[in-house]
C-alpha cells in the first residue's frame, strides 16, 4: 500500500525545509538528520518513546546549531523533516544503512525484511526530493553566480556501544580536504573543543554520501561536523558552538581566498 500511495500524507507536508533560501552566504548548510518525526503511516515503527527521543532517530541538537549558524551568517539551510529511521538521507539506496534493521542496541521492527517495492517507496518519498531540492538551489545559487561551499551539520552520541567518545568535534572530508585543513588550523588556533579530524567517523565508514553526491560531483569545496551531542543539550550549548563554528567557517574561508 505504501509503495501504491506513497509514504507521505497530506497531513505530514513536504519532506523537505528550506530557510533563508536568498542568502547571500557562500555557506549552503545541509542537516540530514534534523528530525526525529515519522510520518503517519509508519506508526512507532515498533519503537519505545525512549528509542524514537534517542539518536537513533536523528542527530539531536544539528538543527538547533545549524539554525544558529544559518542566521550568523545569513546562510540557505536545508534540512529533512522525517526521521533517519524511514531513510538516512546521508546513505545511498543500495546502502543497507539507509533503511536500518538494527541501529546500536535497537532491533526496527518496523523495517525488518522491507521488499523492493517498500525500499523504492521510501526512496521515492524522502531521499529523491531531499536531494533534488539540493540540486535545484546548487543550480540557481550557480545562475546568479553565488559561490557555494557545502557544510552539512551533524551531531554524535558521547557513548557509543558503551564505549565513551573523547573527541568533542569532527571535521570530516573525503577526497576534498580544503575546508577541512582550513577549519582544522582555525581550531587550532582557538582550542575550545577537542577537535579531530575524520572522527568519530570517516569516509571509510559511508557517512560523506552528501559531500560526494553535492560537493565532489560538482568541484565544490565541502565540509561535514560533527558535535558530540552532550554540548548542544540545550540553548546556551547550541549557541556557544554555533558562535564557535561560525567563526570557524568565516575565518576558513577568508583564509581560503
Amino acid at each position: 500500500m505504501l509503495a501504491q500511495q506513497g509514504i507521505l500524507t497530506k497531513a505530514d507536508g513536504d519532506c523537505v525545509a528550506v530557510e533563508r533560501p536568498d542568502g547571500d552566504s557562500a555557506v549552503l548548510l545541509i542537516c540530514e538528520h534534523a528530525s526525529r518525526a515519522l510520518p503517519e503511516r509508519f506508526g512507532d515503527l515498533g519503537l519505545s518513546a525512549e528509542a524514537l527521543a534517542s539518536h537513533i532517530a536523528w542527530d539531536p541538537g544539528a538543527l538547533a546549531v545549524a539554525r544558529k549558524i544559518s542566521a550568523a551568517l545569513n546562510a540557505t539551510l536545508v534540512f529533512q523533516r522525517f526521521s533517519r529511521l524511514i531513510y538516512d538521507c546521508n546513505r545511498p539506496p543500495e546502502s543497507a544503512g539507509a533503511m536500518p534493521e538494527t541501529s546500536e542496541i535497537y532491533t526496527i521492527p518496523g523495517n525488518q525484511h522491507l521488499g523492493e517495492a517498500d525500499r523504492q517507496a521510501r526512496t521515492d518519498g524522502l531521499y529523491i526530493p531531499f536531494h533534488d531540492r539540493i540540486r535545484s538551489l546548487l543550480t540557481e545559487r550557480a545562475a546568479r553566480g553565488q559561490k557555494t561551499v557545502i557544510v552539512t551539520i551533524h551531531s554524535f552520541t558521547p557513548v557509543y556501544n558503551g564505549k565513551p567518545r573523547a573527541v568533542e568535534l569532527g571535521i570530516l572530508h573525503d577526497e576534498d580536504r580544503w575546508l577541512a585543513d582550513r577549519m582544522l588550523d582555525a581550531a587550532a588556533d582557538a582550542p575550545l573543543y577537542r577537535t579531530e579530524r575524520n572522527q568519530p567517523y570517516g569516509p571509510e565508514d559511508g557517512v560523506t554520501h552528501t559531500l560526494k553526491l553535492h560537493g565532489l560531483a560538482n568541484g565544490l569545496h565541502n565540509v561535514m561536523i560533527e558535535v558530540r551531542n552532550d554540548l548542544i543539550r540545550d540553548d546556551v550549548g547550541q549557541g556557544v558552538m554555533a558562535d564557535y563554528l561560525t567563526g570557524l567557517l568565516q575565518s576558513s574561508l577568508e583564509a581560503g581566498t
